[in-house]
């Protein structure tokens, strides 16, 4: 592997970094900017979110909203393919929403395009395998 793939690996790799960390300090005017201008994300709950305008009311309407996520990426696995690349990450979150303790995981399905700015996400979408309230927690019970 060449310097210049392992610095845009790294540059990829701070992408999901930055996402996260800017999710867990409320920045939400810097979360739109880490897409490409025509970039979508898929939440997974309802339509996908296309475009840096609509990224950017969509993620104030989650941050803004009283409720508050706090997601930790890990296990980043990246294909480089010139100015394009995939990759998948793995989400540990937890969040309060409506005033209860919630937790959940899953991972992000991700697009990477290189923009004259810079790698950003051209698609990122999140797969949750539970989010479910912390008091009832997410095994399944067996008798």
């Amino acid at each position: 592997m060449s310097a210049a793939d392992l610095a845009d690996l790294e540059a990829i790799r701070d992408l999901a970094r930055r996402y996260a960390h800017y999710v867990w300090q409320n920045q939400v005017e810097r979360l739109a900017d880490l897409f490409a201008e025509d970039g979508e994300m898929d939440p997974g709950t309802r339509p996908p979110i296309r475009g840096r305008a609509a990224l950017d009311a969509g993620f104030r309407e989650m941050l803004r909203s009283g409720s508050i996520f706090l997601p930790f990426v890990q296990q980043h696995v990246v294909d480089l393919a010139g100015d394009v690349a995939r990759g998948t990450c793995y989400v540990d979150l937890r969040a309060e929403v409506g005033g209860t303790s919630m937790i959940g995981a899953g991972w992000y399905d991700d697009r990477y395009v290189r923009t004259p700015a810079g790698w950003r996400f051209q698609a990122r979408k999140i797969t949750l395998r539970f989010f479910v309230p912390l008091a009832a927690g997410w095994a399944k019970k067996t008798d």
